[in-house]
């Protein structure tokens, strides 16, 4: 086994073994072909293939599955990047490719994702004997998340009970920001802090993690994210954000949804958080000092996903939020007690063992750059901004 987290097994379409590619060599050849093709906007492919629990696969046979999987998506003839990734509990595969063709025709994502996919899932999943996907759902309550407890200082080592907390958290939520991620830390106590503007280790990019106290307040001494197993540091994060982008937008109308019916029943601000902590969703409002509501941000807990409320729809964001509670007579909104390619479309295909939620996938970025990303200053933060400008791709 790669002593890695992730090793390179196939390189389909490509002049050179996979131990012998550089990382530009890599690169080159999807963006090659991507520029063939200025007009499409979505011009790349990421798949995540999970298997059950207790299928060791070889090698050879996880590179006859890719091999299978691809053609049945259509991709067969196209170059792409087979990677066995070693950095979870459950054995998977990513694959990244582009749907950019040598003569510059594309290869149409119309229901790839829904209908392709999944057909081609089933072939596999036959052909190789494999668990299926439907019984695999079944039995899902047999591979429950770790349950995440509160971080009280004093009562246990800090820096464990730090790490579990924020290994949980990034495992699980589906965040976009550091913000957001600290919608979800917050409510355990745990705050992930980048220092102020003007201060030495904003400017170097450093982050720490700080237990809270009751009242929100940052108490005992803080755990740099380097030291923390599985490194959380900003750009660990950065590629987190990217993947969660495409990874929670299937969770959005849930979420919207389950809001609505609260909201609809609420009269009050303080009414429609205490609905809402019934259904396992936190609601936290930003406030000036003025008094006027200017943010929120919403966290379920059972979907596991965190979005502002002016992602979800212009009802749930702040303003929405203020009229609707203003038209209802609420004298005061409380404030909240406590505290590269273009973008791929990723598709988390079923042979899956996952939950759409539990387990702990890269984006194509970060699949490609495993490894990688620590020897080199290819991905940069100017790129990263322009990345986010970019139209995104859709998940399964």
């Amino acid at each position: 086994m790669c002593s890695g987290k992730a090793e390179l097994i196939m390189a389909q379409g490509y002049l050179k073994e996979p131990c012998d590619l550089t990382f530009d060599n890599k690169v080159e050849r999807l963006t090659d072909l991507t520029r063939r093709n200025e007009r499409t906007q979505v011009n790349a492919l990421h798949v995540s293939l999970n298997f059950a629990m207790g299928e060791n696969l070889g090698q050879g046979t996880l590179q006859q599955i890719a091999n299978e999987y691809m053609e049945g998506l259509g991709f067969g003839r196209q170059p792409y990047l087979v990677y066995q990734h070693y950095d979870a509990g459950h054995p998977h595969l990513h694959i990244v490719s582009t749907n950019i063709r040598p003569d510059g025709d594309r290869i149409s994502f119309h229901l790839l994702a829904n209908k392709a996919s999944e057909l081609s899932r089933k072939k596999v999943e036959k052909d190789f004997g494999l668990i299926k996907a439907e019984d695999q759902r079944k039995d899902q309550k047999l591979f429950p998340s770790l349950s995440l407890e509160q971080v009280t200082y004093g009562r246990s080592e800090t820096k464990r009970a730090i790490t579990n907390v924020v290994n949980e958290v990034l495992r699980t939520y589906k965040f976009t920001s550091l913000p957001e991620l600290n919608a979800v830390l917050n409510t355990f106590n745990v705050t992930a802090d980048r220092g102020g503007k003007e201060s030495k280790m904003f400017e170097k990019n450093g982050l720490v993690y700080w237990a809270l106290d009751v009242k929100g307040g940052k108490i005992g001494v803080p755990i740099k994210a380097s030291s923390i197993y599985g490194k959380p540091t900003i750009r660990t994060l950065e590629g987190r954000f990217t993947l969660n982008e495409v990874l929670r937008k299937v969770l959005r109308v849930e979420l919207r949804d389950r809001i609505d019916k609260v909201l609809a029943n609420s009269n009050t601000t303080a009414e429609f958080q205490v609905k809402l902590k019934d259904q396992n969703i936190d609601a936290i409002f930003r406030h000036s000092n003025d008094g006027r509501l200017y943010g929120v941000t919403f966290v379920d807990h059972h979907i596991k996903a965190v979005f502002n409320g002016s992602d979800l729809c212009k009802e749930h964001s702040a303003n929405g939020l203020s009229q609707h509670f203003a038209q209802r007579t609420d004298p005061a909104i409380l404030p909240q007690q406590t505290m590269v390619l273009r973008t791929d479309l990723s598709i988390r295909s079923s042979l899956v063992s996952d939950d759409g939620q539990h387990y702990d996938d890269r984006s194509a970025i970060e699949v490609l750059f495993q490894g990688e990303r620590e020897r080199t200053d290819t991905i940069g933060d100017t790129q990263q901004r322009k990345r986010k400008k970019k139209r995104r791709g859709h998940s399964l």
